[in-house]
């Protein structure tokens, strides 16, 4: 018998990233690590669910910057040179360890583990990821929510209320282009909410959102129900809050499942490990060790003397791991029924890159989980519309302000490190209004290609990435040298647009570099004609 419920959320996001001016480009390996050890094999585990008979659910955000990489042709060919080589390295790998016997199972594991995802992404998806994903949702498995556009940071981009709205009209419209129909919930990008904001939610159809427990468990009135159950704001939209002992559960490796000493080791790397001669095709073509995907190591302990990787034993431990996390949900929901007048529904929302690629193993395990609720028949997996039409009547509250970042607010993005950067959004986003107004009516091709290239340029400068990179102290100085170019770029074609001159040459490479969103329009930001 059913006793309650599970929302599996999987924020799928990466910046947009594209550099064809380079034919090896560093950060363009975000998207094909996490294509290889996130987004296929999840598609492939969904299929392997479907063919069980085991069913599932999971709600996925699939961000608009996302969505347009894994749409784009360049991008996709860079795709298949990468698994190329890495299917070539592996090749080379059973040959160098033929005669060692610790490590030539986990070199032939990998080896067939690649040619199985190339197979898999070219046979079956077409080349496309986002096909699957359009396949498990026409099915009802799955719930693709959409975020901003860019993952832009809205409490702070609202100092111009057209740059929220934009970030959300773009955003439901790619997702509609992307996905053939408009969607249904909204990943606020970093869960950022402010008071307001549920208004221009409801403008533009969405029906539910997410946020971190203390938004929720912070709200006036206190939820009677902490986050164990909906919400809505006083607009009407539904609230899904996170539940933090799930969560716990699966993001720390410390007390959570990925420390285990038989999982993956995520940073013994051969592209730091071998000789530098051997390995040089397989890193930066200027020499720097970078992450191959091949670790041959266990977590082992805390320890540097690593044990080799058991992929065989690995899987045996998402088995019981699923087992656990499922009975842990149980005892939970067990807990909950005598003081709910509704089965409890527990959110358990994560990055979807924790499972594949920060946790090689992640989605074996959700796998089993899956398969643990479908034999034991004591919790069952729903979307968050699913829940909805179970339970339409919940209670009204004001979410708190708040995101999922660090201490909960709003620091992590902005704060002395990455402060400048704004004054120059607030700038951009004012001066593209005016345009957008002046010229409403024009008919003229050149300035229309401007002003949407401009576009283009503040909203890819408004990613939230850039400043938490900043902030964490990561490819800090890509971040930095992204946000300068867009700021640049803009400021650039403003100055020749304004004076009849216009960089031809500077228009069309923008145009083909930074490609987001092909179809935009600059009148979306007019604040005059459009509602």
């Amino acid at each position: 018998m059913i006793k309650g419920y599970w929302v599996l959320v999987l924020h799928s996001h990466l910046p947009f990233v594209k550099h064809p001016e380079y034919d090896y480009f560093l950060e363009e390996h975000w998207l094909f690590e996490a294509i290889s050890e996130t987004y296929l094999p999840l598609l492939m585990n969904m299929k392997k669910l479907l063919n069980d008979g085991v069913d599932f659910r999971l709600t996925t955000s699939v961000t608009p910057p996302l969505a347009e990489m894994l749409a784009d042709e360049y991008l996709i060919s860079q795709y298949l040179k990468h698994m190329d080589k890495l299917i070539e390295l592996t090749e080379k790998e059973i040959v160098r360890l033929k005669h060692d016997n610790e490590f030539l199972p986990v070199a032939r594991f990998y080896n067939k583990k690649y040619c199985e995802l190339k197979r898999f992404f070219v046979e079956e998806l077409d080349c496309q990821v986002l096909n699957g994903y359009r396949y498990f949702s026409n099915l009802g498995k799955v719930e693709i929510i959409t975020c901003g556009a860019t993952h832009g940071f809205l409490p702070i981009l609202s100092v111009n209320k057209r740059s929220v709205e934009v970030q959300l009209k773009v955003a439901v419209e790619t997702h509609a282009r992307h996905f053939g129909k408009a969607p249904n919930g909204i990943w606020l990008p970093e869960c950022a909410f402010y008071e307001g904001l549920d208004d221009l939610l409801k403008k533009y159809g969405i029906k539910f959102f997410f946020m971190d427990t203390h938004g929720v468990n912070d709200g006036k009135p206190q939820p009677r129900y902490s986050v164990y159950a909906p919400v809505y704001t006083p607009s009407g939209i539904a609230v899904f809050a996170r539940d933090l002992h799930s969560s716990q559960q699966v993001w720390s490796s410390v007390v959570g499942y990925p420390g285990d000493p038989y999982y993956r080791d995520f940073y013994r790397d051969l592209g730091y490990d071998l000789d530098f001669d051997y390995i040089k095709p397989y890193i930066s073509p200027d020499g720097i060790r970078v992450f191959t995907g091949l670790k041959y190591y266990r977590v082992t302990g805390y320890t540097d003397d690593k044990k080799a990787y058991e992929p065989d034993m690995a899987y045996e431990k998402t088995v019981s791991h699923g087992i656990h996390f499922h009975g842990e949900r149980v005892k939970q929901i067990e807990k909950l029924q005598p003081v709910m007048d509704r089965l409890p529904m527990v959110v358990s929302p994560y990055d979807a890159e924790l499972f594949g690629h920060w946790w090689y193993e992640g989605q074996d395990f959700l796998y089993n989980v899956f398969v643990e609720m479908d034999k034991q028949q004591l919790i069952k997996a729903v979307t968050p519309m699913e829940y909805l039409h179970m339970y339409p009547q919940n209670q009204i509250i004001t979410p708190c302000p708040s995101t999922w970042g660090a201490d909960g607010y709003y620091d992590v993005w902005l704060n002395e490190k990455n402060a400048w950067i704004y004054r120059h959004l607030h700038t951009m986003a004012d001066k593209i209004e005016q345009l957008a107004n002046k010229y409403y009516f024009t008919k003229d091709e050149l300035t229309e290609r401007v002003l949407n290239q401009m576009l283009r340029e503040l909203l890819l400068g408004q990613s939230s990435d850039w400043a938490f990179l900043i902030t964490m102290g990561t490819a800090v100085e890509y971040s930095t040298k992204r946000t300068k170019e867009h700021i640049y770029n803009f400021n650039n074609l403003l100055a020749g647009f304004l004076a009849n001159n216009t960089d031809m040459r500077l228009l069309e490479w923008n145009e083909y570099k930074n490609s987001i969103f092909e179809k935009i329009d600059f009148r979306v930001f007019a604040s005059k004609y459009v509602d």
